[in-house]
C-alpha cells in the first residue's frame, strides 16, 4: 500500500493506493469524522462488480447508504444526468453532513464530484477510482464537471475530495480498451515531469517490442504517475500556473473527442492523439526535435493508443472547439508543450495557422 498527500487551501487529504483498500472504507470514513448518509454514485458497469461489496461493508459497519448506478459512458456526463442525481438526493433527504462516494472511472468521478460540489452548496466527497486513468489523474486534484454540447468539461467546479482510495484489485475487471486509455495519462505524466517514468514505461514494453497483451500496471508505476499529479496540484491547486502542464495533449485531445462525438473515442485515446499533435506543434516551434516526437509516438503506439486524427473529422471544427477550451485567455490558447522528455512549459504565442497546418498534416 502507498499513501500520498495532497495539500490544498482547504486542508489536506490522502491518496491511498493498494490491493483491497476498498474493504477499509468504513474505518477510513470514521477517521474523517463522517457519520451522515453515504450517497454512492457509481458507473453501472463498475457497480455490477463492486456495488454489493461496498454496500455490504458499509451497512455491516452501521452506515446508511443509498446507491445510484449511472449508465456507463461519457454521454452520461451532462447536466441532464446531474439533474436526475439532484432529484434522487434531494428527494431522499440529503443533508449537508452527508457524503458522496464516486465509484468508477473519469465519468463517475467527474459527475459524482460535480454533484457533490453543488448539491446543498456542497457536501463531502470521496473518490473511489477503478480505472487506471482515474487513479493516476482525474480522481486527484478536485476538478469536477460535466460536458456541454459545445465542449468537454465546460461546466464544473473545483471540489477537493476528503479522500481518494485507489484499490488496484478493481483493475482486474477493466476492459482492455479502458486499460489502454489509462496508459495515455501515465505517459503524459512521464513526458511533462518524469523522464525516469518514461524509461520505465519503455522497459515495461520490452523497448517497444511487439506484443498484443499489455502488461499490468504495477503499483510502482501507478504510484509514480500519481506522484506527478500530486506534486503539481500541491503547488497550484486552482490551475493558475504549474497545473496547466497537466493539460498536455488535452487542448486538441478534448477538441478531437468532442468533434468525434462523445463516446466514439475514449478520453485517453483522444489525449494520445492530442499529445502527438501537440508534440508536433512543439517541434514546429523549435522546442523539441523530431526524435522526441518519434519517441513519444512509439511509446503511445506500444501501449495500443491511436496517434492520428480520424479522417472524417473537420480541421475547422476541431479549431473552433479548441478555441472554446477553458484554457483560452483573451482569445489565445494557453498550450502545455514539451521541451524534452520529462519537461514542459506553457506557451500562449502559438499562431492558429500553425495549429491548422499540424491538423491538416
Amino acid at each position: 500500500m502507498q499513501r500520498l498527500t495532497v495539500q490544498t487551501s482547504g486542508g489536506s487529504y490522502d491518496v491511498v493506493v493498494g490491493a483491497g483498500v476498498l474493504d477499509e472504507l468504513p474505518e477510513r470514513l470514521d477517521a474523517l469524522g463522517q457519520r451522515g448518509t453515504v450517497w454512492l454514485i457509481a458507473d453501472a458497469a463498475v457497480y455490477a462488480h463492486q456495488g454489493e461489496r461496498i454496500e455490504g461493508t458499509l451497512r455491516q459497519a452501521g452506515r446508511r447508504i443509498q446507491s445510484f448506478a449511472v449508465p456507463s459512458g461519457e454521454t452520461s456526463k451532462d447536466l441532464a444526468m446531474a439533474t436526475r442525481l439532484y432529484d434522487w438526493m434531494i428527494g431522499g433527504g440529503v443533508e449537508r453532513r452527508d457524503m458522496v462516494l464516486a465509484l468508477g472511472g473519469g465519468m463517475a468521478g467527474d459527475l459524482g464530484g460535480f454533484v457533490a460540489a453543488t448539491v446543498l452548496r456542497g457536501v463531502a466527497l470521496v473518490q473511489l477510482p477503478t480505472t487506471l486513468l482515474a487513479m493516476v489523474d482525474s480522481a486527484i486534484g478536485g476538478k469536477t464537471g460535466v460536458n456541454h454540447p459545445l465542449g468537454k468539461n465546460l461546466i464544473g467546479a473545483f471540489h477537493q475530495p476528503r479522500l481518494t482510495l485507489a484499490d488496484t484489485e478493481t483493475l482486474a475487471t477493466l476492459p482492455a480498451r479502458e486499460l489502454r486509455s489509462g496508459w495515455a495519462e501515465v505517459i503524459k505524466h512521464a513526458v511533462i515531469r518524469d523522464s525516469g517514468l518514461f524509461e520505465q514505461l519503455v522497459d515495461n514494453r520490452g523497448g517497444f517490442g511487439e506484443g498484443t497483451t499489455l502488461p499490468e500496471p504495477s503499483p510502482d508505476i501507478i504510484r509514480r504517475a500519481i506522484k506527478v499529479k500530486v506534486d503539481v496540484v500541491n503547488v497550484d491547486e486552482r490551475e493558475t500556473g504549474e497545473r496547466m502542464l497537466l493539460n498536455y495533449g488535452h487542448t486538441l485531445g478534448h477538441a478531437v473527442e468532442a468533434a468525434a462525438g462523445y463516446g466514439t473515442l475514449l478520453h485517453g485515446e483522444a489525449v494520445a492523439i492530442g499529445m502527438d499533435l501537440e508534440a508536433q506543434l512543439a517541434c514546429a516551434l523549435g522546442m523539441v526535435d523530431d526524435a522526441m516526437v518519434v519517441r513519444q509516438r512509439a511509446l503511445l503506439e506500444a501501449y495500443g493508443l491511436p496517434v492520428h486524427v480520424p479522417a472524417a473529422l473537420d480541421t475547422e471544427e476541431i479549431m473552433a472547439l479548441a478555441l472554446r477550451d477553458k484554457k483560452v485567455r483573451a482569445g489565445k490558447i494557453r498550450w502545455a508543450l514539451p521541451t524534452a522528455i520529462g519537461d514542459a512549459t506553457i506557451r500562449d504565442d502559438v499562431a492558429e495557422e500553425l495549429v491548422r497546418q499540424i491538423l491538416r498534416h
